[in-house]
């Protein structure tokens, strides 16, 4: 990563945990090119490191993401990547879990971001929204696609064609947030959850992932083979025997991601 994009977007590594921060507060974390390319590689680096399980993506400051930086694509910048989407990721989710950490704004593009995430954890002064019809657009990063799989459909219809913002008493009342906390404790919350994910086998947590992100979208005659062709990969995996003798060893595993 180069220097600009560091400076941009900062990833930590805690264990098997691995921290995604949109550093542009001054911005409101607002996504320009070369914040999408840093993005677009620290999901690279979880889904090839054997070493991490998860992701939490947040944002620098008071706000997680006012979606596209609109001086950037004024400019002429081509602020998403071709075949990844808004932040490298919206077409492209990493292959392990993700967890968005929402603290104030996610909004048209930011709340897409956070719909690409599998899990969202969020500030009880959180808004969310896609506004981009009371610009003259559509919300193309996902959200209209991801948004009606969230919540009822007619409720992410109404959201949508109106453009209202909706707080996070909202969100969490129609099931678009797992966990709501106090002003600032979004991070800290949102590690708790991955680390009780992490001490899953690193495998099956992808492979869960898959079939539950997948699954809707398989006929109901593919639906059995490709879960059976998953399954197979996992219950012959060296994590799997291990599981197994942990368990009757009464003790921890140690996962080898293979």
């Amino acid at each position: 990563m180069t220097d600009a994009r560091a400076e941009k977007v900062i990833v930590t590594r805690e264990g098997a945990l691995l921290i995604v921060t949109v550093n542009r507060p001054d911005r409101r974390n607002a996504i320009d090119h070369e914040t999408s390319c840093a993005i677009a590689e620290a999901m690279d680096l979880l889904d090839d490191d054997p070493a991490l399980s998860i992701g939490v993506l947040t944002g620098a400051g008071d706000h997680f993401c006012a979606g596209m930086d609109l001086k950037a694509f004024i400019a002429g910048e081509r602020v998403e990547l071709e075949g990844r989407g808004l932040a490298g990721l919206t077409q492209t989710p990493p292959s392990k879990p993700l967890i968005a950490a929402v603290e104030g704004y996610a909004l048209a593009g930011g709340f897409e971001i956070a719909l690409a995430c599998d899990m969202i954890v969020a500030s009880e002064t959180a808004v969310f929204g896609l506004p981009e019809a009371k610009r003259g657009l559509i919300a193309g990063s996902g959200g209209l696609v991801r948004l009606p799989e969230r919540m009822p459909r007619q409720i992410a219809m109404e959201c949508a064609l109106t453009g209202r913002m909706i707080d996070a008493a909202e969100a969490e009342r129609w099931g678009l947030v797992n966990r709501l906390c106090a002003p600032g404790a979004t991070l800290e919350t949102a590690r708790t959850l991955a680390g009780q994910i992490a001490e899953n086998a690193p495998l099956s947590l992808a492979a869960t992932k898959e079939i539950i992100t997948d699954a809707a979208r398989w006929s109901q005659d593919q639906l059995w083979e490709r879960q059976n062709e998953i399954l197979e990969r996992i219950i012959t995996s060296t994590d799997a025997r291990e599981g197994a003798t942990a368990f009757a060893e009464k003790r921890k595993p140690v996962w080898r991601g293979q």
